[in-house]
This record gives structure tokens, C-alpha cells and sequence, in this order.
């Protein structure tokens, strides 16, 4: 095929073919299941430290502003290095860099798993946060060593881990530290992090291709920077004020910035994202998608177990469930979503990555809308939250199949972090929003009224269906798997451009 390549050959236009003296191809079975430890790894310590922040904070003798840091510094961290990382894995080599990623993960739980301070965690979670990187190079290395049948299977699956590792965080943090301490919410993640870097380095084949060029120092910084400015005032405006100076001067920043990046990469030569290839009809519809679903899934994993604790002898609904009784009533969501990402592939080939992706997003729009409604019940919150359970693990699945077959192999990287960028957006976006929503009108005891979370929740089932109703509109391409840049990938590219 014009424009292909084998592992050991080199592409007809610049990219760089695996050297002679690289390790032998790993089975690609072998090389999934480092890849999903991987994977796993990060997905524990994004919601793992979320329900026992109180436990922290009396721990380390601070105070609730600045134990919330503790989340936010590994939001900051994950959002830029996330792509960032991704592309130079397409650059310099996936393998490499994930290997890069998993040792800054384990670094970083090692240094939050002795922190004598508030401030040193803080440092630690920053540290963690460039584990991000992983998803993508997880994708990248699939899409570059699977069988063109075996790709949408193995995506599903690992994008399915991203989220049962939110749910299984949850179900997780009560039982460990009332058994052990919160210090061992690093120490465990930790080992497995350890052992998944030292197999990704010893059976994780080299890239058998790489994207020419450097760096693009400037535009990363750019990138960084109206990220930092609208996810900090995003995830602080609740707290500090959505009219406080601090707030409004970041959001002023995030609008004078993102321009002159997308100008910047637009112009170089050498851009960290590629401009084109976000303007695709695909890639930009399913961000979109992933923008909207994001603002349903993460405000999930943030609210749902405060509503399962809230006192009902008090408040009139609710469970009064402990931190580990909640964790334990979400542990059918997190199942479904393994299920459903694991069936992701069968279904996919049947029915295709879009449809799942619409009926992914509309199943979201219902179960909210049961929690909306008929929540006075544990049993329908049960029958609820699997409902979403199987939404998330489908959908997750859909979207990042949709934007690996939609880019050239050499951009798999950066267009998967791009997308999970996005949705990590969308869920500060969505948990703002229902912050403000549910806390509004609160009790004088500070617990947030039974209307609170209703009306929160019907935010939610209007984000869900606008995200089907852009799934809807999202263009379907033939997917490019194991094609290297070249006359025909870039004419398929044109074409999907065009389309």
C-alpha cells in the first residue's frame, strides 16, 4: 500500500523507521497488559485522594482552601502535560516517553506518600499530574502495534480503564485508609506504577515510526498558559468568587492568550498541535462530544457520593452513607463501565464507534435523568448509576476510537491528548457549574437542599442530550490504522478535511 510501513522499514515521507538494533516486537497481548497497568495506575490517583480530603486536611493541620489544591495542582499538571507529552511521544517515540510518564508518576505518589506538609503533597500531585501522558501514548502504541482488527477493542478497553479507575477510586479510598492510612492511597498506586514502567521499558516495542521535527517550545508555553488561566479560574471561582478581580483577570488572560496560540501554531512550522488536523469535521465534532460529555461524567464522580452521604434523618434525602458505604453502592457503575468498554469493540464493529457514541450520550441523559427524578429510593439510585455506568464505559470507548481513526498515525498522540484534554475541561466546566447550582439556597447547617441536586442534575440531562445531538452530527471516516504519513495518508486527510 502506498504510504504503509512494516515494523523495520522506513516511510516515504520523513518519519523515522525503528532502528536496527531495537528490541524485538512484543506480542501484542503482552504489550496490552502493561499498557492497561498503566493506565490504571493514573485513573486511581485522579479520584483515589477525592472523597478522604477532610482526613488530609486534619492530618496535615491546614484548611479546606488549601487542601482543595491537593486536586487542583494534579488538574493544572494533567492538562498541559497531557498533549504535551503526547506529541513527543510521536517525535522522539512512544515507548520512551511512556516509560517517561509512568516514572513521573511513580516519583510523584513516592514523594506525596512521605509529604511531612500540605505544600510538598501539593508538589507531589503537580509531579503526578505529567503522568497524563499515558492515555495518548497508550493509543498511539496500539494504533502502531495491534492488528488493524484487534484496535478498536484495545482503545475501548483502555479508554474504559480511564473512567472505571474513577469509579474504583471511590470505591477504594474508605476501605484503605480506615484499614492502613491515606498514605497508602499513594504507596499502592505506586507499586503498580513501578512494575508497569519497568515492563513497558523491558517488552513495550520501540516505535516503528517517528514525526519529524522539534518541539515547538513556544507554542507549549502558550498552551500551558491559557490552559492554567481558565482551568484555575474554572475550578477556584466557586470558592474565590465568579466576579472577584482574581477570577475575572483569569478568565481576561484565557481570552487574549488562546488566540495567539491558535494563531502561533497556525503560522509554525513545526506546531505542537496541528490546526488542520483539529479542524477536521470529525476531530472537532467529537471534542465537542467530549467537551459536553465531560461536564456529565466528571461532575458524577465529584457529587454523587456527597449525595449518597448526606444525612437523610436530617435533610429529608439521601443515605447518611459513610465514605466506604458510598464507595461500595457505586461499585456497580464501575463494573458496568468495564463491561461496557470491553464489549466496546464487538459493538463497534457491528454498529460502528458513532452510533455507540450517540446511544453512549443519550443512556447518560437518561440515568441522570432518573437521579433527577426518582432518587428517594437506593434501589433506583443503584439501577441508575449502572445505567451510567454502561453510558460512560460506551462512550469513552466511542470517543477515542473516533479521534484514532480520524488523524494520520503521526499525530495519534497529540489529537488523544487533545481529547482528553477536552474533556477534563468539560468536567472542571461541569463541576463548577453544578457546584454553584446545588449549594444554591443551601441550609443553615451548609448541606445543600433535596431541589439543589435536582436542579443539578437537570443541568446535566441538558448536557448529555446536546452531547447525542452532536454525536449525531459527527462525520464518519474510514478509520487510517497502521498508515504513516504519506501521499496517501495525506490525501486521505485532505479529503476528510474537506468532508
Amino acid at each position: 500500500m502506498p504510504g504503509s510501513t512494516t515494523p523495520g522499514t522506513t516511510g516515504t515521507t520523513g518519519t523515522t523507521a525503528q532502528p536496527p538494533s531495537a528490541k524485538p516486537r512484543t506480542d501484542h497481548r503482552v504489550t496490552f497488559v502493561v499498557l492497561c497497568a498503566g493506565v490504571a495506575s493514573f485513573s486511581l490517583l485522579q479520584s483515589m485522594v477525592n472523597p478522604v480530603l477532610p482526613t488530609i486536611q486534619a492530618a496535615l493541620d491546614t484548611d479546606q482552601a488549601t487542601v482543595t489544591w491537593v486536586l487542583t495542582a494534579y488538574l493544572l499538571s494533567a492538562s498541559v502535560f497531557t498533549p504535551i507529552v503526547g506529541r513527543i511521544g510521536d517525535k522522539v517515540g512512544k515507548e520512551r516517553m511512556l516509560v517517561v510518564a509512568l516514572g513521573a508518576l511513580a516519583v510523584g505518589s513516592l514523594l506525596a506518600a512521605l509529604a511531612p506538609s500540605i505544600e510538598v503533597l501539593i508538589v507531589a500531585r503537580a509531579i503526578q499530574g505529567v503522568g497524563g501522558g499515558v492515555l495518548p501514548l497508550t493509543f498511539g502504541i496500539i494504533r502502531d502495534e495491534f492488528p488493524r482488527d484487534k484496535v478498536a477493542g484495545a482503545v475501548g478497553t483502555s479508554a474504559a480503564l480511564l473512567a472505571v479507575g474513577g469509579g474504583l477510586g471511590l470505591v477504594l479510598a474508605g476501605p484503605v485508609v480506615n484499614a492502613l492510612s491515606y498514605h497508602w492511597l499513594f504507596w499502592l498506586p505506586m507499586g503498580l506504577t513501578v512494575l508497569a514502567a519497568i515492563a513497558a521499558h523491558l517488552v513495550v516495542p520501540e516505535s516503528p515510526e517517528r514525526t519529524p521535527g522539534r518541539i515547538n517550545v513556544t507554542s507549549a508555553l502558550l498552551m500551558s498558559t491559557w490552559l492554567v488561566t481558565l482551568l484555575l479560574a474554572v475550578s477556584q471561582g466557586h470558592s474565590w468568587g465568579w466576579g472577584s478581580p482574581v477570577t475575572v483577570g483569569l478568565f481576561v488572560a484565557t481570552a487574549v492568550v488562546l488566540p495567539v496560540w491558535v494563531r502561533a501554531e497556525a503560522r509554525s512550522d513545526s506546531p505542537l498541535v496541528d490546526m488542520q488536523m483539529m479542524r477536521i469535521p470529525t476531530v472537532w465534532t467529537v471534542n465537542l462530544v467530549a467537551l459536553l460529555f465531560g461536564m456529565g461524567m466528571y461532575s458524577m464522580f465529584a457529587f454523587l457520593p456527597q449525595f449518597l452521604q448526606t444525612p437523610d434523618q436530617v435533610t429529608g434525602y439521601g443515605f447518611g452513607a459513610s465514605v466506604t458505604e458510598s464507595g461500595l453502592m457505586l461499585l456497580p457503575q464501575t463494573v458496568a463501565t468495564f463491561l461496557a468498554g470491553v464489549w466496546s469493540g464487538r459493538l463497534a464493529a457491528r454498529f460502528g464507534s458513532k452510533a455507540l457514541l450517540v446511544a453512549g450520550a443519550a443512556t447518560t441523559a437518561v440515568g441522570t435523568a432518573g437521579l433527577a427524578f426518582a432518587h428517594d429510593q437506593l434501589w433506583l439510585v443503584l439501577v441508575e448509576t449502572t445505567v451510567l455506568g454502561l453510558a460512560f464505559g460506551i462512550a469513552f470507548a466511542a470517543l477515542s476510537n473516533l479521534i484514532v481513526d480520524a488523524v494520520p498515525q503521526s499525530q495519534t498522540g497529540v489529537a488523544s491528548g487533545m481529547n482528553a484534554n477536552i474533556r477534563t475541561v468539560g468536567g472542571a466546566l461541569g463541576s463548577a457549574v453544578l457546584a454553584s447550582v446545588v449549594t444554591a439556597g443551601a441550609r443553615p447547617d451548609g448541606l445543600p437542599v433535596e431541589s439543589g441536586y435536582t436542579h443539578g442534575f437537570a443541568v446535566l440531562v441538558v448536557t448529555s442530550a446536546l452531547a447525542a445531538l452532536v454525536a449525531v452530527l459527527v462525520p464518519v471516516v474510514k478509520a487510517r490504522t497502521h498508515l504513516v504519513p504519506g501521499p496517501q495518508a495525506e490525501a486521505e486527510a485532505a479529503v476528510a478535511a474537506r468532508s
